[in-house]
């Protein structure tokens, strides 16, 4: 059905389309492959009291030098606000350190503490094997070009 030939005084959706949108919608799908991807991934991580999302987040902090709040919140694709959130537990375990940029007082740096280095290098196999069995349960596509075309998607902010 074309926009022309929607009824704009219909004040129904008729269920055909309901059910066209629950077998075609983009966005109703990858939350749902999201969702069953972060399950399997937190259910993999559970053993080491980790979850998919503190891991990604400690991942990202794997870095040569302390990055700031806000690029791993732009890395993450979060705002600072639940970022903090996210850091709290981390930091209550001794897994990362939050201090002031000694360059800028207001800023703050992210670290990995030994601990969190440790617990990184622990769950790392663990994501390698569960991303090697989701990778090769994509049946009859390649991974790789998903892989690209969902960072494709995910770098357009709608411009």
């Amino acid at each position: 059905m074309s926009k022309e030939d929607f009824n704009h005084n219909d004040q129904t959706v008729p269920f055909a389309d309901t059910i066209m949108v629950r077998d075609s919608c983009l966005c109703l799908h990858v939350r749902r492959a999201a969702r069953t991807i972060a399950r399997r991934f937190d259910d993999a991580f559970r053993p080491l009291d980790l979850t998919s999302g503190q891991y990604s987040l400690l991942m990202s902090l794997n870095r040569p030098h302390p990055p700031h709040m806000k690029d791993v919140a732009d890395l993450l694709a979060m705002d600072r606000t639940t970022l903090t959130a996210n850091l709290k537990p981390l930091e209550r375990r001794d897994l990362v350190t939050i201090a002031p940029d000694p360059n800028d007082r207001r800023s703050r740096l992210l670290a990995l503490t030994s601990d969190g280095m440790a617990l990184l290098a622990r769950a790392f196999p663990i994501w390698q094997e569960t991303q090697h069995q989701l990778e090769n349960q994509v049946a009859g596509s390649d991974p790789k070009q998903l892989l690209a075309a969902l960072i494709n998607l995910s770098q357009d902010q709608g411009d």
